[in-house]
């Protein structure tokens, strides 16, 4: 049965306990609303792993003004009860005193700099600053072996990669692949807040990146399938915040640039806003 901590001391005593038996800690970290999407990072983390710790925290710091942090579903008992099929062995449940002793305008900041400036960081400022904040802390009070991070949300397993590095965090990440609904659609908690007609419209944003992706194997430049694909979503109904091919490290890509490349795309439906991306070879 899967056990609940919320005290940071019993954290560390359970897994001290582990390691000092020769087991090999995993971690998922989540913000919790758990779907089928999350229950593969568990399960792909307990390929790698002993024992699994999957942490529920809502951060504040990565929500910028406006967006949904008040309004995010809180559903620990559903999440539990999600984990514990998955195969955690704990379920890590901080508090916001817990995660920012000194408050969350009193944080000492993680700053990655570089990776963070397009995309997502272009659009959500400050939003990775908060991300890695609240991961180089989870990493400090799990201590676990190895971490695993889905390849949705693509640009934050780059950012969490640069800082794995440079500030030398004794944990091996895992890039765990995209689960999708039988449309197409990318798994996300934030899928829930889509109207009828939004959720079927949906998965126009993964038939995009498809079809950019075959229209840069076949020959068009990057700049015009970006271009092609913004358009392609925005007749659908989406507000385009931006269609991008880059290089895996999120590098900037001339017009014909071949090799390894992901496009990666951000659009708004209503109020709910879709990230996706896919990745091919040129």
């Amino acid at each position: 049965m899967i056990e609940t901590i919320s005290e940071l001391a019993l954290l560390r005593e359970r897994v001290l306990g582990w390691k000092q038996a020769g087991l090999r800690v995993g971690f998922v970290p989540t913000m919790g609303n758990l779907h089928a999407g999350h229950q593969s990072l568990v399960r792909l983390a307990r390929e790698h792993a002993d024992r699994v710790v999957a942490s529920v925290f809502v951060n504040p710091t990565q929500f910028g003004p406006g967006e949904d942090y008040e309004r995010y579903p809180r559903t620990v008992e559903a999440d539990m009860t999600a984990l514990e099929e998955a195969g955690a062995d704990a379920m890590w449940l901080p508090s916001v005193e817990t995660m920012y002793p000194h408050g969350t305008q009193g944080v000492v900041e993680i700053r990655v700099p570089g990776v963070t400036a397009v995309l997502e960081g272009a659009h959500r400022p400050g939003h990775f600053d908060g991300v890695t904040t609240v991961v180089a802390r989870l990493f400090n009070q799990v201590q676990a072996d190895v971490a695993v991070f889905g390849r949705k949300d693509y640009q934050q397993l780059a950012v969490i990669r640069y800082m794995v590095r440079d500030l030398a965090f004794p944990i091996e990440l895992v890039a765990a692949p995209i689960i999708r609904e039988a449309d197409g659609l990318a798994m996300s908690s934030r899928n829930q807040y889509l109207s009828p007609s939004d959720r079927q419209t949906a998965a126009a944003i993964h038939r995009s990146l498809q079809d950019t992706r075959e229209a840069v194997m076949a020959g068009m430049s990057l700049r015009a399938a970006e271009k092609d694909a913004a358009a392609q979503l925005a007749g659908a109904g989406f507000a385009v915040d931006y269609v991008a091919i880059h290089h895996p490290d999120l590098s900037a890509a001339d017009a014909d640039a071949a090799g390894p490349l992901v496009a990666l795309a951000a659009a708004r439906l209503g109020s709910t806003r879709l990230i996706d991306n896919i990745e091919f070879e040129r």
